[in-house]
């Protein structure tokens, strides 16, 4: 099995979430006490997340390059980004990297249109719904994202950072969040991507009418049977 490097920390709530995915595909698909081969780089976010705040992706953009090329230094084979939003930065993040990027947009994609589906709903921090660096990854593989309005995308944000990004789960929040949903759906969506990587703790198909891509879980999916392939 291939080496996966991890960048994450951003948050740390999403980047346990992929750890422990990533143990259960690997024991799911080798048994016995096979754990995948990992290195993870987890940064501290509060800093991050004042760059994002004041707009500095420039400063955000040299950071992830030194931590990228890190982890190439130390063996990873594959790299994935444990973050929605920071794929902002993607192209900055891999300037002369070697190693491949898998990016969590476009597995995403793959994993909707696979299904026949053409228009998600996209749940996200207000970086990722409302710029063009991922939503335009989604048109350009034929999909047509929905978008929740100004109001949910404040509602949407503002749980993810001041909430779910600190391991915090509210019945409140969870109803905030199944009601966007529901008026998504009512806008025409026929299915939901849970674009940051925390969403997951509010959401899932057992509260949602449409299909749930959740995007830790694909992206992890993705990335194992890529670190399997010889």
């Amino acid at each position: 099995m291939k080496t996966i490097g991890i960048l994450g920390g951003m948050s740390a709530a999403s980047t346990q979430l992929y750890y422990r995915e990533l143990c259960a595909l690997t024991r799911g698909a080798q048994g016995g006490l096979h754990s995948p081969q990992l290195l993870i780089r987890s940064l501290d976010f509060a800093p991050i997340a004042a760059l994002q705040a004041a707009g500095d992706w420039a400063a955000m953009g040299t950071m992830l390059n030194a931590e990228a090329r890190a982890l190439e230094r130390g063996g990873a084979e594959i790299l994935i980004l444990a973050t929605n939003t920071m794929h902002k930065l993607a192209d900055e993040m891999m300037a002369g990297v070697t190693i491949p990027l898998l990016h969590i947009a476009d597995a995403t994609a793959a994993a909707i249109t696979a299904q026949g589906l053409r228009r998600p709903g996209l749940m996200a921090t207000a970086f990722t719904m409302e710029q063009e660096f991922y939503t335009a990854r989604l048109r350009a593989a034929g999909l047509d994202p929905v978008i929740p309005d100004a109001a949910d995308r404040a509602t949407t944000h503002r749980i993810i950072y001041d909430e779910l990004c600190r391991d915090v789960v509210t019945r409140d929040s969870r109803a905030a969040y199944e009601g966007i949903a529901a008026r998504l759906v009512a806008q025409g969506a026929d299915s939901l991507i849970l674009g940051c990587t925390e969403v997951g703790l509010l959401l899932g198909a057992g509260n949602v009418t449409v299909p749930v891509f959740d995007t830790v879980l694909i992206h992890c999916r993705v990335a194992h049977d890529l670190a399997c392939q010889a």
